[in-house]
């Protein structure tokens, strides 16, 4: 039996990767991590859990993962994103390493990313998932996977993008606006723990772009959910980025997923088809 680590167990992708395993790895033993098994920080603790459990594999979500709370406090990202990525990559040196990294690595001027164009990241957050790629594939056998925004439940109620929609959507009592030249490549959390599970099926390294097959822009993707929240009574206006105050945002970070497309056993879908083909799938 292969033992399988799998870290952020309770954030989205990773409690997606926990709920799949037995259709996509039966013959697997999971651990999913949280922090209530240990912090990532406390590399002693780690490694002792990791000498015990002695995984073949280990799937590494755990990270401070939003923009926002990146720019609010740098030194932890680093030493979340980095710091643990870096001690977890050196301890899995002799298996299979997957890291999870972001579209936001990107400055998104161009759009359409490979995986070999020049990054440039904007924040943060960008900041330090690049640095943790370079640290990964120092390893030939370990792989990045980037990817973009993600969708589905997440067990706290405010991890996928959908929710973080509907939970602004439901506080805006005058409306809200949502830009129509901020373009990304959204997907269902659920399609993109398949995809990863099919890659390290296939023993796949250094990176790969898993995103939806779709570019929307915020308003998009506002409009695509809009009929699935009937609860919903605000307007969603239109309005361009360049029109607000704050920090540059990466405009389009739509991801390029031909190589991945090329090698999964089932192709990634658009949200727009997976939404049409999943309409009680809760989103």
């Amino acid at each position: 039996m292969k033992n399988i680590w799998i870290t952020g167990a309770h954030g989205l992708i990773g409690n997606y990767l926990v709920q799949t395993t037995p259709q996509f790895a039966p013959e697997a033993l999971v651990y999913g991590l949280t922090r209530a098994d240990f912090d990532l920080l406390d590399f002693a603790a780690a490694e002792r859990a990791f000498k015990k459990d002695s995984p073949q594999l280990v799937i590494h979500c755990a990270a401070i993962s939003t923009v926002g709370e990146a720019q609010k406090n740098p030194a932890l990202a680093r030493r979340v994103n980095v710091d643990a990525t870096k001690f977890l990559a050196e301890i899995a040196s002799d298996i299979q390493f997957v890291f999870f990294s972001t579209d936001l690595v990107f400055d998104g001027r161009n759009g359409n990313y490979i995986e070999t164009d020049a990054t440039n990241p904007l924040h943060i957050y960008g900041e330090t998932k690049l640095a943790a790629e370079a640290i990964v594939l120092k390893n030939p056998r370990h792989l990045v996977v980037r990817t973009s925004l993600n969708g589905g439940v997440s067990k706290s109620g405010r991890r996928a993008f959908n929710e973080q929609l509907h939970a602004a959507l439901a506080a805006a009592g005058q409306g809200m606006t949502l830009f129509t030249d901020e373009l990304r490549c959204p997907i269902p959390a659920v399609e993109t723990a398949r995809a990863v599970w099919d890659l390290a099926a296939k023993k796949c390294a250094g990176i790969y772009h898993l995103a939806g097959a779709e570019k929307l822009s915020r308003w998009q993707i506002g409009q695509l959910l809009r009929p699935r929240w009937p609860e919903i009574k605000v307007e969603i206006k239109s309005g361009s980025a360049k029109d607000f105050p704050g920090p540059p945002r990466a405009l389009d970070t739509s991801l390029n997923i031909s190589k991945a497309q090329k090698i999964l056993s089932q192709p990634l879908p658009g949200l727009s088809e997976w939404l049409a083909a999943n309409p009680l799938e809760q989103f």
